[in-house]
């Protein structure tokens, strides 16, 4: 499992104000500072919120596990919505404020700082402020309001012996690896983390940003081609067929307690992980789905003379597809990828019938959710390998079925009563109306095309 936050080490000897080092006397503080958090931490019984530097040592403000969920239900100056905006603020970004701002912050919250002594005080040093960052983290709880997540699920998993098991989820985290070194050679650097899901992982990159989302992006591509090409060289039940899903959105994420010490692993949870389990259980083996969502496009992108604010989902791959020219040259099997492409089903249609084809999941609560299917297409030298599922292997809109059934003199039903003519259609209409399910007779599905 990937780290997403390491503990600073505390041990050896460095001088101080060499680059990222830090000295001897700040390792010390950083390791006074761990133990008295854990003391303070309780084996999870308290989490610490925020903190400010004092010429003696570090003031910081510390509540019980369950503060946050009791204080967001209050009813604030705006209501309970207004308390919760505070709290994600709170813990979102740098965890670092002013004197004057941690009291203001413990009297809203009616409750007292406390403070924590340090043999000296703190070093107004990079290395030394994000070691204090990252600690307070650990013994925390965070707010992202915006990340691209992964989810890798394997197909019919239950269905495997626990040796096929554990060998499928083996082969899944070598495909991790894989991307990871590929890109790494192109001059792009994945800071992944993971958590399992039993049958698969949750998957996204400790670093921020568009940026950050489109390279997870190229990441996920990766690791569907290395799948791919292992599956087709295996033998027996040792590599996974896998669902996958992209979305960017928001989520918390903490460090659970084990033993007596907080995990250096951390684990998300929030809307983009419900989103993405919503859509993968719904997804049908080798699928690649995309979420509804906006986000903003790298301050690098190509073919954009000015920046706009967020966009929805399309365009943003539409910018991926562009990005995608960085890997080419990377290996697969020995094979050469001499070019890589991808687009939504649908947007690569001809005249003014193109758009991506939006999907409406409805899960067991009855809530909406969005998805696009993408498609991939790579050619390795002399062979083409194509990723996720083709239009082919996605059910014809049912205006188009009911075009089909109106030109035979027949409805759906086959009461001849004539249909819609498709050449009539609004296509802006066509893209808000449902389709019939993605799962085809497996069962009565709840993912349909809007």
């Amino acid at each position: 499992m990937a780290s997403s936050a390491e503990t600073p080490d505390t041990g050896g000897v460095v001088e101080a104000g060499t680059g990222n080092t830090i000295s001897i006397v700040q390792r010390g503080n950083l390791k006074a500072l761990e133990v008295s958090l854990r003391k303070q931490w309780r084996l999870g019984q308290n989490i610490v919120l925020c903190w400010s530097a004092d010429e003696r040592g570090l003031l910081v403000i510390f509540v019980p596990h369950y503060f946050l969920g009791n204080y967001c239900a209050r009813v604030g100056n705006g209501g309970s919505t207004d308390n919760e905006t505070f709290v994600r603020e709170l813990i979102s970004g740098h965890r670092r404020k002013q004197r004057d701002e941690l009291f203001a912050i413990a009297e809203r919250l009616d409750v007292a700082p406390g403070f924590i002594k340090l043999s000296a005080p703190l070093a107004e040093e990079a290395p030394v402020m994000d070691a204090v960052e990252q600690l307070i983290k650990r013994y925390g709880l965070s707010y992202v309001s915006e990340r691209a997540v992964l989810l890798f699920d394997i197909a019919e998993f239950s269905l495997f012996t626990p040796f096929e098991q554990a060998s499928q989820l083996n082969s899944l985290s070598y495909s991790f690896n894989s991307a990871y070194n590929k890109l790494l050679a192109k001059g792009i650097e994945v800071h992944f983390s993971r958590t399992t899901t039993g049958d698969g992982y949750y998957v996204w990159n400790r670093e921020l940003g568009p940026a950050a989302n489109r390279d997870l992006f190229l990441f996920m591509l990766l690791v569907v081609a290395d799948n791919a090409v292992a599956r087709a060289a295996s033998r027996g039940n040792t590599v996974p067929m896998i669902r996958t899903a992209f979305h960017v959105g928001s989520h918390y994420e903490l460090y659970q307690a084990e033993g007596i010490n907080p995990t250096i692993h951390s684990y998300i949870v929030g809307d983009v992980t419900i989103e993405l389990a919503r859509m993968v259980g719904e997804a049908l083996p080798d699928q690649i789905l995309v979420g509804h969502y906006e986000s903003c496009l790298p301050p690098d992108a190509d073919h954009v003379t000015q920046m706009p604010g967020k966009v929805y989902s399309p365009v943003f791959i539409q910018h991926c597809n562009r990005a995608l020219a960085a890997i080419r040259g990377v290996q697969f099997a020995g094979k050469v990828v001499t070019a890589i492409s991808c687009h939504l089903t649908g947007s690569s249609d001809p005249g003014e019938r193109r758009a991506a084809r939006r999907f409406l999941i409805v899960d067991k609560h009855g809530l909406a959710h969005h998805a696009y299917n993408l498609e991939v297409e790579l050619r390795l030298q002399e062979a083409t390998l194509t990723l996720g599922l083709g239009e082919t292997a996605l059910p014809v809109p049912p205006r188009r079925e009911s075009a089909l059934a109106g030109r035979n003199g027949k409805t759906e039903d086959g009461s001849g009563s004539g249909g819609t003519d498709a050449g009539n259609v609004d296509p802006e209409q066509q893209g808000e109306e449902l389709a019939t399910p993605l799962k085809r007779r497996r069962r009565d599905s709840s993912i349909t095309e809007e």
